[in-house]
């Protein structure tokens, strides 16, 4: 089984963020990426899949500038990833799903695969609509929000669940299939030092930035861009209460919610 991951660079949860000076962007000074949370269960998968599946690759796809990218790149290749292609993402285009489904779609293309896998949404935009719209330029079924996926090497089909509104499909499909992961079986694994050691000297595959020039040079400019980046305001109002005891603090809490935010 070949299995291509696609990950994404996203800034690390605790990082402070801060506009550009032009006020519609992220400035990138001093921020620290890595892989976006659902992405990290993505690889989690597939290695899951790699150890009940011998014979089984991972290659890992990330779309970004090149030193963001290689190191989320290189984290996997940490975790066990077979091979890492890194694409170096043209300017003015990180916001519109579409294009970026095109250009993952181009470089995956060139790669043989049985499963196509990714978070089910990015841990910064959150639109959601890459997995989907890179399946749809693949010609591949897709699904999303899926959880427990698992092979069947019998039925030589992917068995996973669904998670819809009100409702849990129970889900059998042929590969190729792209999926677009909720959660592994379990939480994602920690790299090992010999292993993050040995991913620093590893190979990365390079897409230059020409090669996807060229192919968005035939399609209309991305229909989305960014307009503003701010923060949220600062939170006010915080009232500490003072209290004897625990039973004491949440009398004073229901009056409060009762007599004043009246939310009771």
């Amino acid at each position: 089984m070949e299995i291509v991951v696609l990950i994404k660079p996203v800034p690390e949860a605790e990082t402070r963020l801060r506009p550009d000076r032009g006020g519609a962007e992220l400035d990138p000074a001093g921020v620290k990426f890595v892989l976006a949370g659902y992405d990290e269960s993505a690889v989690e998968q597939a290695l899951l899949l790699k150890e009940s599946a011998p014979g089984t690759t991972i290659r890992a796809v990330s779309l970004g500038p090149l030193a963001r990218s290689e190191e989320v790149l290189r984290a996997a290749l940490a975790l066990g990833v077979d091979h890492a292609t890194s694409v170096e993402e043209p300017p003015g285009v990180a916001h519109d799903p579409v294009q970026v489904a095109r250009m993952l779609a181009f470089v995956v293309s060139r790669y043989s695969y049985s499963l196509l896998l990714g978070g089910k949404q990015s841990g910064d935009e959150g639109s959601g609509c890459v997995p989907s719209a890179v399946a749809e330029f693949l010609g591949v079924p897709d699904f999303g929000s899926v959880t427990d996926l698992k092979w069947d090497p019998i039925a030589g089909r992917f068995t996973f669940r669904q998670s819809l509104e009100r409702t849990v499909l129970s889900v059998e499909a042929p590969p190729p299939v792209m999926i677009g992961l909720q959660q592994a079986w379990n939480d994602p694994r920690t790299a090992k030092l010999p292993m993050i050691l040995r991913s620093r000297k590893a190979p990365i595959d390079r897409v230059p930035r020409a090669e996807v020039e060229a192919l968005l040079a035939r399609h209309p400019r991305p229909a989305v861009r960014a307009v503003s980046f701010r923060l949220p305001p600062p939170r006010m109002g915080a009232r500490m209460i003072e209290y004897s005891s625990p039973q004491d603090a949440a009398r004073k809490l229901v009056r409060l919610l009762t007599e004043e935010a009246k939310v009771l």
